[in-house]
């Protein structure tokens, strides 16, 4: 017999929530229940939680509820009894730039510990997750891959462009109308009407942001429905998809098929192979290792310079193309492109996915795209012929960086540093006008543990977008970029600068060199001035030393390991 087989003799259908309600020493447990709703025949059902992100904090997340109601009808129909519960969102978008956008990447391990928490906790047999902000995705999974019991995740879905004089708007729109603003190209009432119009309803950002980059992820990896993430929020599709989720959990739990069946080595790399076809986020690097760990997985940053070799962006997708996500719903989904990218050989088609199915067997009812679409590019018509995530090394970077380039603002940058030790700092001077062509602006202080958080730097990139600086000067940080960054930046940098790297130690008028072909990021000093100045750094102090953010830096480990926060444990 095989391991599998005898783990699933072992596993009945409730094997946790009989643990919690079964026996006359569980009555106080079951008399509990019966105040929230429950009748005597739903203690013998599996108890399928329901964890939603629901919030009015943010437009991504404000419809999840009415999803969660859904995927609970959907669970309850096929024979399982559902409960619902909350978990925390934050809103980047709200936050970006601020103090407060420290607690973004925090709230990845949140989300993570709290579902983590109330599964164990309770006894649930199985779960479905709910998530519409950037961090819910990646912590639904790493809650998901620990917990190791029958789960599917559910995305909110993206939000409908907002519109203004035939244009199509979205939040970054509206980061870059305050560049645009400070280089005096637009007016305060313009500016007033862009940002009154750009964000219609619910629905994460409508570019290849994090959210969207995330969603297509997982679907990839086989813990959502098809098309799951591609789905506009407020629509029939998606809340079929909620509901099909709660029934798909119970037929998990009927099969006996955990996420370790799902989450293997292939299904990450067919999950990096369509976020590089998708042009996605940079946040995928972070996050995806961040998973792997979470699922036992051996993955790193180099594999994404392996896959990216042989992968082409295919999405004309903003922040760096022409579409926005909705655009992309509109004509099928990711669905005919991960077929297409199954028939050249690129995805892994026998990976096991939520529906108890294959990749593969998923896949074989879709139509391909329909013909004169300019959305999704065909493989000998690439946007790019390999990939636009690109991890760069060299003596500013020993540990890694990730660049985003899209090879519209070049392969290379050669340029001057300008030095600032937060995000305020360069923003204020982008704003003003102190930052100039051939400037390669330098944010440091900015990582897990100095930031804390590792900031998005979604204000600075979008105002020297805004200012018509995009293709003229460059950007590097040991923070992030928001999904919605483009331009020639990277990110990533490792070790960070409070950890003493070699960032820490770039001086103003430093030369910096950006060369995504030879996979580098070179500051032009001699090493013995390099060493010179690292025996005069001295480590500043934390900026927290209580609380959430004083927790995370303290346990945080780099972003070249995806800034995981039980990597010690």
């Amino acid at each position: 017999m095989s391991k599998k087989s005898a783990r699933i003799n072992k596993s009945p259908l409730r094997r946790y929530s009989s643990q919690v309600l079964d026996g006359p020493e569980r009555a106080p447990s079951r008399a509990m229940l019966y105040a929230v709703g429950f009748q005597a025949k739903d203690f013998a059902k599996p108890q399928v939680a329901i964890a939603s992100t629901w919030s009015m904090v943010t437009p991504c997340n404000m419809h999840l509820d009415v999803l969660a109601r859904e995927a609970a009808g959907g669970a309850n129909a096929a024979g399982g009894k559902a409960t619902i519960f909350n978990t925390i969102t934050i809103s980047d978008g709200i936050s970006m730039g601020t103090e407060g956008m420290k607690y973004s990447l925090v709230s990845r391990e949140v989300i993570a510990d709290s579902i983590e928490t109330v599964i164990g906790c309770e006894g649930f047999d199985g779960f479905v997750a709910i998530g519409g902000c950037d961090k819910n995705m990646p912590g639904c999974m790493l809650a998901i891959s620990r917990l190791n019991r029958p789960a599917v995740f559910v995305y909110g879905g993206t939000i409908l462009p907002g519109c203004l004089n035939g244009k199509n708007l979205d939040v970054v729109s509206v980061f870059e109308a305050v560049g645009q603003r400070a280089a005096g190209t637009i007016n305060d009432k313009q500016l007033q009407k862009i940002e009154s119009c750009a964000i219609p309803g619910a629905g994460s950002c409508g570019g290849m942001y994090t959210a969207n980059t995330m969603a297509s992820a997982i679907e990839a990896m086989g813990m959502s429905l098809p098309n799951s993430s591609a789905q506009v929020a407020i629509s029939a599709h998606k809340k079929t998809d909620a509901r099909d989720a709660g029934a798909a959990v119970v037929n998990l739990l009927k099969r006996g098929i955990v996420p370790s069946d799902i989450l293997t080595r292939e299904s990450f790399e067919n999950a990096i192979t369509l976020i590089i076809a998708l042009g996605g986020s940079t946040n995928a690097v972070l996050h995806l290792l961040a998973m792997a760990h979470a699922a036992k997985v051996k993955l790193h940053i180099d594999d994404f310079t392996k896959i990216g070799r042989r992968v082409p962006v295919l999405a004309d997708l903003k922040p760096s193309g022409k579409y926005l996500m909705s655009e992309l719903v509109a004509i099928g989904g990711i669905v005919p492109l991960m077929k297409q990218l199954l028939s050249a050989g690129l995805l892994h088609g026998d990976c096991l996915t939520v529906t108890g199915k294959t990749l593969k067997q998923n896949l074989a009812p879709f139509q391909p795209y329909p013909k004169g679409q300019q959305v999704i590019r065909p493989l000998k018509d690439p946007v790019k012929k390999d990939s636009h995530l690109v991890i760069l090394y060299g003596n500013l970077a020993p540990g890694g960086a990730v660049a985003k380039i899209s090879g519209k603002e070049g392969e290379k940058f050669r340029g001057t540093a300008r030095v600032f030790d937060s995000e305020e700092a360069a923003l204020e001077n982008i704003l003003k006008g102190s930052v100039k062509k051939g400037d390669v602006i330098v944010i440091r202080y900015e990582g897990p543990k100095g930031g804390p958080g590792m900031r998005e730097m979604l204000g600075p990139t979008s105002a020297v977008m805004g200012k018509g600086l995009g293709k003229d000067v460059a950007l590097v940080t040991d923070g992030r970029f928001s999904g919605g960054t483009h331009g020639f930046v990277v990110g990533h940098i490792t070790p960070e600068a409070f950890d003493g790297g070699p960032l820490a130690l770039v001086k103003n008028g430093d030369t910096i060199e950006i060369d995504a072909i030879k996979h580098r990021l070179t500051l032009d000093i001699p090493a013995a001035e390099m060493k010179r100045r690292k025996a005069k750094w001295k480590k500043p102090a934390p900026r927290y030393r209580r609380g959430v953010l004083a927790k995370f830096a303290a346990s945080a480990t780099s972003a070249s390991t995806g800034a995981v926060t039980d990597a010690g444990l």
